[in-house]
């Protein structure tokens, strides 16, 4: 039997070439950044297998260039930039990494929080500037505390329950916003507390985002929800990008409808050099980068390689997003090892 063909739209971390290797040909884009859409296009001819990652756009032109495509294996959690439809009515498998992530994304929720709070990059920009000429000063460079606060979380998955645990231990008060609620017993285990959306903006003195992009979050966070918030207020978003309405947001920071606020995803990545954010001190700027630890992203694209395998041994993947793909194409069908 013919090895099938996988190619790999960026250089990652071991063990996934060894993972993709044990049962397929692979090709890996050698550039540092993505490959263009031309790249892409001319790319996917008589592949097999797709690994790919946020930057990449996989809609029905592109796995109409690809009629032998039988999976789609993204290193994310976040899915929005696979048309998911078009893929299922080909009977392209889907496949993502959830859960792998949770852990760092949510250590580095808790970074923006405690960094925005404490005034730390204003802090490290003063140093730099070579601005610091008093050795202490009571008023200087004032913060607000976190301990014994209240926190409110936008959505309770995995990674929102991963920040209400790390929560307890500062004594906060959590209260979360979400469309399908735990059981009682996860709440309690949690220490969390159900608010409507309104309320929760009301009440919070750190909101956390941790929701995915979809037509019903994108700019769920606008300018009437943040003229809800206390002007004591601070807004962390690692989610992602369009889930906040930025022009709002940059408003709301610099009139101080709400105090600061910390952001790791932007609606245009990069960052546009134009964005208002970026002349503002009262917010910490992260280059999407809430997962980068050795552990989190090697284990991504461990698990990613892992979905390309199973599915092309006609084997069910560790993390399906597609499942009426089984409907289209059944297992057995997909199978190329």
């Amino acid at each position: 039997m013919v090895r099938p063909k996988v190619f790999v739209t960026r250089r990652l971390l071991p063990p996934y070439l060894e993972v993709l290797r044990e049962a397929c040909d692979v090709e890996v884009y050698p550039g540092e950044g993505p490959p263009s859409r031309m790249e892409l296009m001319e790319k996917v001819k008589g592949l097999d297998g797709l690994l790919c990652l946020l930057t990449d756009k996989i809609d029905g032109e592109l796995m109409d260039a690809a009629p032998k495509l039988v999976v789609v294996s993204t290193m994310s959690v976040g899915y929005e930039h696979v048309d998911v439809p078009e893929a299922t009515k080909r009977g392209i498998y889907v496949t993502y990494t959830p859960g792998v992530l949770t852990e760092a994304t949510a250590d580095f929720a808790w970074t923006l929080l405690m960094t925005a709070a404490r005034r730390i990059t204003e802090a490290d920009r003063f140093i730099r500037a070579r601005q610091w000429k008093i050795g202490w000063i009571p008023t200087f460079m004032l913060g607000s505390g976190v301990y014994g606060k209240t926190l409110g979380i936008i959505g309770i998955g995995r990674i929102g329950a991963a920040l209400a645990l790390r929560a307890k231990g500062f004594g906060m008060r959590c209260l979360y916003y979400d469309i399908f609620k735990p059981p009682s017993e996860r709440e309690k285990e949690l220490g969390v507390e159900y608010r409507p959306l309104d309320q929760l903006l009301k009440e919070a003195d750190f909101v956390s985002i941790h929701v995915a992009l979809t037509k019903e979050t994108y700019h769920m966070i606008g300018e009437k929800e943040l003229r809800l918030m206390k002007p004591t207020a601070y807004l962390i978003n690692t989610a992602r990008g369009a889930v906040v309405d930025e022009k709002a947001l940059a408003k709301a920071l610099k009139e101080k409808w709400i105090t600061a606020a910390g952001i790791d995803v932007f609606e245009k990545e990069p960052i546009d050099p134009e964005n208002p954010l970026l002349e503002l001190d009262n917010v910490v700027l992260a280059p999407h980068i809430a997962s980068a630890t050795m552990e989190a992203r090697s284990k991504m694209a461990e698990v990613a390689a892992k979905n390309v395998v199973a599915v092309l041994k006609g084997e069910m993947p560790p993390f399906l997003v597609n499942p009426d793909v089984l409907k289209v194409r059944p297992l057995d069908k997909a199978r190329r090892v």
